[in-house]
């Protein structure tokens, strides 16, 4: 499914020079590297502020915690997206709902939402799941008018754009994730969050060290410790002028698993154009059972994202739900190897494997 020392290997000199270059520097954490990567992010995403922390999900849970209006504590979320948003609203001290998700691009959508707002919801938070930056300009728009919040996760959706706008410029803030898997990845953890407004911007670089003011000086509550160390800021400060080139190269292997899967038994789901960065290349069968067994036959790997909606997590203690497509979807959906540096030759397996299924 993926093969991250071939990553490691094609960018060998640069991260060398990354790793160097901290190691000279004498900073380890916060240092001229973390700073100028999070110069160098949010110029690339259009915000005016990115801050650094330990990972996608402590990104989350800052994201969230700073825009709940004060006097609401339920946040809206998809039960579809692997828990990371449910784990983070948990930690934050907040109650989930979760909303159904639409049937072509298995993200909330504004019709799938509405049923689920009450008055005690203060933060809707809209995975772009597998890549897809789908259109959330009314759902933004509803929820402001309701005096609701839009947190963007975009963990799975860096540098998708559409209509000239970045995934993470569309909602109040946005969290993503540096994970080694990612589109932009890691040689470790990280995270970071996005936002243009100044007021989030401040909380959120006081809660990533302790709610701080100062040094030592402890001026607002729930604080933590979660910063992007140095070294990390390099490796993807080197790494991030090479991503759109990546996100094309997923969204091309897409496109030719969807050629060769036409008129059989998989539905892979699109990736074209810039609002998708094929951060998954994912595919729907009423066989799952049998469709893995038969690819992984033909030496090719699969793997599912995700087999558990949320409410069906016992250590969420989330009360049960049934959600008609997050349910169909959880029984049918499959993931098929998409990382930058497939070969032609491995790509033209799995192309294979998908034909032989007609």
């Amino acid at each position: 499914m993926n093969d991250l020392a071939r990553g490691i290997f094609r960018d060998r000199e640069r991260l060398t020079t990354a790793f160097e270059r901290v190691l000279d520097s004498g900073y380890v954490v916060m240092g001229p590297n973390h700073n100028e990567f999070q110069r160098a992010l949010a110029a690339y995403l259009g915000v005016k502020h990115v801050l650094g922390v330990a990972s996608g999900t402590d990104a989350l849970e800052l994201a969230i915690k700073t825009v709940m209006p004060a006097g609401r504590n339920t946040v809206v979320t998809a039960a579809n997206a692997g828990g990371y948003t449910s784990v983070a609203a948990k930690h934050a001290g907040f109650s989930v709902r979760y909303a159904d998700v639409d049937s072509e691009s298995l993200c909330v959508s504004l019709e799938t939402l509405v049923p689920s707002l009450t008055d005690d919801v203060g933060v809707v938070v809209v995975t772009h799941l597998y890549g897809n930056l789908t259109d959330v300009t009314n759902l933004v728009s509803y929820c402001h008018n309701r005096g609701i919040r839009v947190v963007e996760d975009c963990a799975q959706a860096i540098g998708a754009t559409l209509d000239g706008k970045s995934a993470g410029s569309f909602g109040d803030i946005a969290a993503t994730s540096f994970y080694p898997t990612k589109n932009l990845g890691a040689i470790g953890d990280g995270g970071a969050i996005a936002t243009s407004n100044d007021e989030f911007a401040a909380i959120v670089a006081q809660l990533r060290q302790y709610g701080w003011s100062t040094k030592y000086r402890v001026e607002i509550p729930a604080g933590t410790n979660s910063r992007l160390d140095e070294m990390q800021a390099a490796f993807l400060l080197a790494r991030l002028p090479l991503l759109d080139g990546f996100n094309e190269r997923r969204r091309d292997i897409i496109e030719r698993y969807r050629a060769a899967a036409a008129g059989g038994p998989l539905r892979v789901l699109p990736a074209l154009g810039g609002h998708h960065v094929g951060h998954l290349a994912v595919a729907l069968t009423a066989n799952r059972d049998y469709v893995r067994a038969a690819l992984l036959a033909l030496g090719v790997q699969t793997d599912i994202h995700f087999p558990i909606p949320d409410y069906a997590q016992l250590g969420f203690g989330s009360d049960l739900q049934s959600l008609a497509t997050t349910d169909r979807i959880s029984k049918e959906i499959l993931s098929l190897p998409c990382f930058p540096e497939l070969t032609d030759e491995e790509i033209q397996q799995v192309c294979g494997a998908i034909e032989s299924l007609k």
